[in-house]
């Protein structure tokens, strides 16, 4: 008796857990992908001006492990439902969907963290162009675009910490 309760209360949280990362990646992933297209769109770089180029390519690289991750959450919530149901997955497929999502964000957050990188070191070359002390503007001016920009990498990375926060916490609650 004491197993079936615990399977139903599993089911629960896995089917609960799932949604929720699933949501909140997806909000963030939206997020992201508006502003890396917004920020590809409208890409109004004068001759003297950095580009961005190598961070937006390595957060959209971020972004298709974000969208991967979403999968992974919609099978969770169909792992948990599966839990509750006569034709149970075990305690082995269960935790190696799980950690393939681990993995998954792991690597996600790994490029959003080098194009985290990317962005801050072309934005310092671009800031320490700039002439200190001028009451003009420069040509080679920090604009919200690129600072938008480094928030998107910045949600990306969010976005991945979730994952591997649930993923984390899911794991713990099947070997309990």
């Amino acid at each position: 008796m004491s197993d079936k309760i615990d399977f139903q209360s599993l089911s629960f949280g896995m089917r609960r857990i799932g949604w929720i990362r699933f949501w909140v990646q997806a909000i963030l992933g939206v997020v992201v992908a508006a502003v890396l297209l917004f920020s590809n769109v409208v890409n109004n770089n004068s001759e003297d001006q950095v580009t961005l180029n190598l961070g937006l390519s390595i957060t959209t690289i971020s972004l298709i492990f974000l969208i991967f991750s979403l999968w992974q959450s919609w099978l969770i919530v169909g792992n948990g439902r599966a839990l509750a149901s006569n034709a149970r997955p075990t305690r082995g497929e269960t935790s190696k969907l799980i950690k393939r999502g681990l993995v998954n964000d792991l690597l996600g957050m790994i490029f959003g963290l080098i194009g985290y990188q990317a962005f801050m070191g072309e934005l310092f070359i671009q800031a320490s162009s700039q002439a200190t002390g001028q009451l003009t503007t420069s040509k080679t001016t920090i604009t919200g675009l690129e600072i938008l920009s480094v928030l998107s990498n910045t949600q990306v990375i969010a976005a991945h910490f979730v994952g591997l926060f649930f993923s984390l916490w899911l794991l713990r609650r099947i070997y309990k």
